[in-house]
């Protein structure tokens, strides 16, 4: 049956990432369907220097007020006007982001080969660069590969993880910032075309990424087991080099994305709204290009590269605990890539679930975008949940052993089974609470709408207690799947419920993605001058994104936490520490020390994005000054000074955070032994998941409770504006206090976590053998 079951599963797997791609490309010729063409014939109003953006102009009406109050009205001349608009504004968007991820990753390249570097120089010296073959350490009796050659394959799957992981973001900015305007003249046929463009576009990022994710993973064990053979604890041991690759570009993506958008973010919105009291996205403001440049090098390629990150470390983390079971000391290859089945069952059924929303439940109203989305949740968790009991008895034999902390566990299928299980509901559980504490259709953000009526401060207030509020159910989730994680299957089973929780990434990437592209559709409607009814239409799908969008983040920093907790074990395990006794002064200083660093980290990140924020709106104010006409709308603004601008402060900023993070496990391990970084990833797990969660749910709450006032939809939103109201002007103050909280600091601290832990784990060995120099 083993034999049977391995070459099922060397069928499968590839097979099902294959079919991801092929339908993330289907998607993708989709919405290539919806043309977007500059027509010769566009005025240029008068304009030089820059694309043809909404200006006021005697001969159209499609003025500072929004245009025709119906788009059915829209003749030929207004419509060939408006795709040429568009796609000069898609254009502009487009080289941004382009220009900005293309310099980044030059940075990254000098980073990853520098850091591949010192992996095989740290690995290699444990045993002086041997080439003989040493003992196994978890297998006794047998003969394992010389610590040269994992020294060598962890540099390797370092720097695949690492290409992988780069991959996955600008594939994603490339999507979105080909789909953005797309969805704004399907907005046109009506809220359900533009819906499905922007949900089908926003699949193609999730099942590319999945799909790549896996196939890689796959590709690289199968490539590595050419060279070890039998010896498959140093197969996976290298392998884990995979997952701190993915992690380190995530981490500078995440942060430097983030200071890119809100630095550009604030700055729009602080002159724009509160001191000009324009609209946003208004084309008068220098920074809008580089606001919407932002959404895509941040939200969009900053998530995926995250979300990918969490993927690979969770997946390693499962298959270096599964090769010391049993089964791996058997080599049953079925049951050590069930972490890789799993994942393989999820794309099969988030395809299903996508089809769901595109094709079979279209969205017809505006009231229905929101169900539809939180319907994708609900479908693909409880598909997921028959999948992997599928997965689970047709995989694993119905008993085996694991081998962890120097005990013997014996676990059977159906308790790997409840560990996905746990992990998957415990997703969805996260994903509601989030949903509740920062959409505007429920009381705690209508409660923070409400306190602007005394001002700023009473706003601030509120929306930090919701923040903190807000940590209690997802912390308890985490908790009880930690629990019956540890219970059923040791280690193993809290790596698996993180892989629970991230089977159905596909799914959860195109919603996530979905709100990006959604708010840069709105923004190009806006600078376009498209009608009124056409920018009801996206802002719809714009509120419902905001949504989805901190739901993505709940997800994110969720399964972060399993992950890091499931990496942890695994490097306790791997530098041979029998025990984690936080009485031992040497833990406990640790301990102390590592719930200090996200405080530190997230100071280093808020502060990059003020200080870049200060200079976006000094630039904003000197051009509203300096340029005569700018404010009528008969001159253009220097867009390219205020992209300039994000991109140069986010490329030096991301440094020195990124620095704090890799370097502090790097100096704990060394000078102060494996017992006191044992403390120092404890202490950072426990207090970076609370700060991750209230400010990421803090910063949505504001943006939803801005909105909330702006779209007047109910009669207690009417008495809070309209725009330029008191109320509204608070809301926007705490608005851009939340915009790094939600978009810089809070996801960024998912990726600290995990990655000094998957970096701890990586460089253990090292560790073990020559750490301590202080306390011995």
């Amino acid at each position: 049956m083993g034999t049977a079951a391995a070459a099922a599963a060397d069928v499968v797997i590839p097979a099902c990432a294959a079919v991801g791609i092929a339908f993330a490309l289907w998607q993708w010729f989709l919405v290539s369907k919806v043309k977007v063409s500059a027509y010769a014939a566009a005025p240029d109003n008068g304009h030089h220097g820059g694309p043809v953006f909404r200006m006021e102009d005697e001969d159209e009406d499609v003025g500072m007020g929004g245009g025709h109050d119906d788009d059915e009205e829209e003749g030929a001349g207004d419509r060939n006007v408006a795709e040429a608009r568009c796609a000069e504004i898609q254009s502009a968007i487009s080289v941004g982001a382009n220009s900005f991820l293309f310099t980044q990753y030059k940075y990254l390249a000098a980073f990853t080969a520098i850091f591949a570097v010192v992996i095989f120089l740290f690995l290699g010296s444990v045993h002086r660069f041997s080439t003989d073959s040493r003992p196994c350490q978890y297998t006794s009796g047998r003969t394992c590969k010389p610590a040269l050659a994992n020294a060598t394959f962890s540099a390797i799957a370092f720097l695949l993880g690492a290409a992988t992981s780069a991959v996955s973001g600008y594939l994603g900015m490339r999507i979105a910032t080909y789909a953005n305007a797309r969805t704004t003249l399907e907005a046109r046929r009506g809220i359900g075309a533009a819906f499905t463009t922007a949900f089908r576009s926003g699949a193609v990022m999730g099942f590319l990424l999945a799909s790549l994710g896996l196939l890689v993973l796959y590709g690289t064990i199968k490539a590595f087991g050419l060279y070890y053979g039998d010896d498959w604890e140093g197969l996976y041991e290298s392998v884990t080099g995979y997952g701190l690759g993915g992690s380190s570009v995530a981490l500078f993506g995440r942060v430097g994305g983030g200071i890119y958008t809100k630095a550009a973010d604030v700055g729009a919105d602080l002159v724009g709204k509160v001191e000009r009291n324009i609209p946003e996205d208004d084309p008068r403001n220098p920074a809008v290009i580089a606001d919407n440049v932002g959404d895509n090098v941040g939200d969009i390629a900053g998530m995926g590269s995250d979300l990918f990150g969490s993927y690979a470390e969770s997946t390693c983390a499962a298959l270096f605990v599964a090769s010391i079971s049993s089964p791996g000391a058997g080599h049953d290859f079925a049951a050590v890539a069930y972490p890789l089945l799993i994942s393989a069952a999820g794309l099969l059924v988030c395809l299903v679930t996508t089809l769901l929303a595109t094709d079979m439940c279209k969205v017809r109203t505006v009231r229905g975008v929101a169900p539809a989305l939180k319907l994708q949740l609900v479908v693909s968790t409880v598909l997921m949940t028959v999948a992997a009991l599928v997965v689970s008895f047709a995989a694993l034999p119905a008993n085996f052993t694991l081998f962890d902390f120097g005990e013997v566990k014996q676990v059977k299928n159906w308790h790997l089974f409840f560990c996905v299980a746990i992990g998957l509901w415990a997703g969805l559980a996260i994903g509601f609470t989030t949903e509740y504490f920062t959409s505007n259709a429920y009381s705690p953000v209508r409660d923070v709408a409400d306190s602007c009526k005394t001002g700023a401060a009473t706003n601030v207030i509120f929306g930090l207690a919701l923040g903190y509020k807000s940590v209690i159910v997802p912390v308890f989730a985490i908790a009880v799947s930690i629990y019956v994680g540890f219970t059923l299957a040791s280690i193993y089973g809290i790596a698996v419920a993180a892989l629970g929780m991230l089977s159905t990434v596909a799914t959860g990437l195109a919603i996530d993605a979905y709100g990006p592209i959604s708010d840069n559709a709105g923004g190009i409607a806006e600078m376009a001058g498209m009608s009124r009814r056409i920018r009801q239409r996206t802002d719809a799908l714009d509120a419902a994104g905001n949504t989805t969008a901190a739901i993505g983040k709940g997800f994110a920093i969720g399964s972060a936490a399993l992950v890091s907790l499931a990496l942890f074990g695994a490097f306790v395990s791997r530098a041979g520490v029998a025990d984690v006794n936080v009485l031992d002064p040497k833990v406990f200083v640790g301990l102390l020390v590592g719930a200090m660093l996200p405080y530190w980290f997230s100071a280093m990140t808020m502060r990059s994005v003020g200080s870049a924020a200060l200079r976006m709106v000094e630039e904003v104010r000197r051009q509203f000054a300096a340029i005569p006409g700018l404010m009528e709308g008969r001159a253009a603004p220097d867009y390219a000074r205020c992209v300039r601008i994000s991109t140069d402060a986010s490329l030096r900023e991301m440094m020195p955070p990124g620095a704090l993070v890799l370097l502090a496990p790097l100096l704990a391990g060394t000078f102060f032994g494996v017992r006191t970084l044992a403390g120092l990833l404890a202490g950072a797990l426990v207090s970076g998941v609370q700060i991750a969660i209230s400010a990421s749910n803090s910063g949505g709450a504001w943006d939803n409770a801005k909105k909330y006032i702006e779209a007047g939809a109910s009669d207690h939103a009417k008495s809070l504006g309209p725009k330029g109201s008191d109320a509204h002007k608070a809301a926007v103050i705490g608005d851009t206090i939340g915009d790094p909280l939600k978009d810089t600091s809070g996801p960024s601290l998912n990726i600290l976590i995990k990655l000094m832990a998957v970096e701890s784990l990586v460089f253990a060995p090292f560790f073990a053998a020559h750490g301590g120099l202080i306390f011995k």
